[in-house]
């Protein structure tokens, strides 16, 4: 009830206030009628906790305030939406009343909202065009809240940004994205639309403090339940590559979880708090950082070091080996870098690592999309594999993860063909025994 009447204007600011660019709180001022109880000061606080549920319900607004004709009594402020008359109590409140010796009598009385009293979003609705989009959502960076505004919106947006310091405690500055992620370094230009010119943050996911500069690196904090979901997959002594390790959101909790891993980025800053952030943690003897395009990462660090993480130590321990490619917007071209990597496959069996590549999708069926995207770039057929929705990233565009087991039959270099045809096919474990 409170939401429908509130869009009739009892709870909208001072209706002048539209169209304003610059904040002026005081325009926000507005007089109310409110129901009001006559309460006896010694007793106030033994009635408030029973009373709760009645009382208006307004940010930083006193529901208990001086009467200035009245000694005695104090004025409790209750919920006009809920509370017209003598007539909208029930039976408890009845019973309470007489227990207090409280005349149950509602007066009314002029209460005068302020700027601190409306909402984020009520403020905003009055101040934007009658009948567009209120934006009043932000992601929350440490103390950067960072917003995407419309179009329409950017005329206000220094007022939008104010609003949005104000009503949240901690948001010491508040920016709006101005183009599209780059691709190459995955940050993005920003304007600060409020607030301090700090981008320089600290934020803790999934018990593990990062800090980075916001305005040169990728940070999404809508991604932490997939980064734990990923290490959620690996056990002390696995191995992860982190092709797009970014600022170590999947590095870091590994390293923590003892694997031994292996993380690169190619946009130097974020290399440089990547290597920050392993000290930060105290896992930077377990983290080996480079900063190299991914390609090379594949093709050199990769190349050097997985044949020997594939072998098992023994028929009792066997060490899982992990490719995280968390770059959506390219990392499904990437996969070519594994064809041919390494010499002709070992008679003995390996382990083949696990590849967790990220990919967007506009398709209708995304996740058919990007199976048969993968397919193609990798050249063969996929038969062991899961695909997870990440998220929705944008009306008809989802953020996939696909994981699989990368085939013998790409990682390998192929033997040269003789006059006798041989099989390309990867050698079973029976062939390997009778050999």
């Amino acid at each position: 009830m409170e939401d429908n009447l509130g869009d009739m204007g009892f709870y909208s600011p001072n209706p002048n206030v539209r169209g304003m660019t610059c904040l002026n709180r005081k325009a926000f001022n507005k007089t109310i009628q409110v129901p009001v109880l006559k309460v006896k000061k010694e007793i106030i606080n033994k009635l408030m906790k029973s009373l709760k549920h009645r009382l208006i319900q307004r940010p930083s607004l006193k529901r208990v305030i001086e009467d200035t004709k009245d000694d005695v009594n104090k004025l409790v402020i209750l919920d006009p939406f809920k509370i017209k008359s003598v007539h909208s109590f029930e039976e408890g409140d009845f019973l309470l009343f007489k227990q207090f010796d409280i005349n149950p009598q509602v007066f009314q009385h002029e209460l005068e909202l302020t700027y601190e009293n409306f909402k984020c979003e009520e403020i905003l609705r009055a101040v934007l065009p009658e009948g567009q989009d209120v934006t009043s959502g932000f992601s929350r960076v440490g103390h950067i809240a960072h917003m995407n505004l419309r179009d329409h919106q950017l005329p206000y947006r220094n007022l939008i940004g104010q609003v949005i310091l104000d009503k949240n405690p901690g948001i010491t500055s508040v920016v709006n994205k101005t183009n599209t992620i780059d691709s190459t370094y995955r940050n993005f230009q920003m304007e600060v639309l409020a607030g301090e010119d700090n981008m320089i943050t600290k934020v803790k996911e999934n018990h593990i403090t990062y800090e980075f500069d916001f305005s040169k690196v990728y940070w999404n904090p809508r991604l932490g339940t997939e980064h734990e979901r990923i290490i959620g997959n690996l056990k002390p002594g696995d191995i992860l590559f982190d092709v797009f390790a970014g600022v170590g959101p999947f590095a870091v909790p590994a390293a923590k979880r003892n694997c031994v891993v292996y993380a690169n980025d190619l946009n130097p800053e974020s290399y440089k708090w990547l290597v920050h952030n392993c000290k930060l943690n105290k896992v930077d003897k377990k983290v080996q950082a480079f900063n190299t395009d991914g390609r090379d990462f594949i093709r050199t660090t990769i190349k050097s070091e997985l044949l020997k993480y594939m072998k098992p130590l023994s028929a009792e321990q066997t060490n899982s080996c992990h490719v995280v490619m968390n770059l959506p917007a390219l990392a499904v071209e990437f996969l070519d870098a594994f064809k041919e990597l390494l010499e002709e496959e070992p008679s003995s069996n390996i382990t083949f690592p696990t590849v967790h590549c990220y990919s967007f999708s506009k398709d209708d069926d995304p996740q058919k999309d990007v199976k048969e995207r993968v397919e193609a770039v990798l050249g063969t057929k996929l038969e062991t594999l899961t695909l997870h929705l990440v998220r929705n990233v944008a009306p008809n565009k989802e953020m996939i993860c696909i994981s699989f087991k990368m085939p013998g039959n790409v990682i390998f270099k192929r033997l040269p063909e003789t006059d006798e045809p041989m099989s390309k096919r990867c050698r079973t474990d029976e062939e390997n025994d009778v050999k």
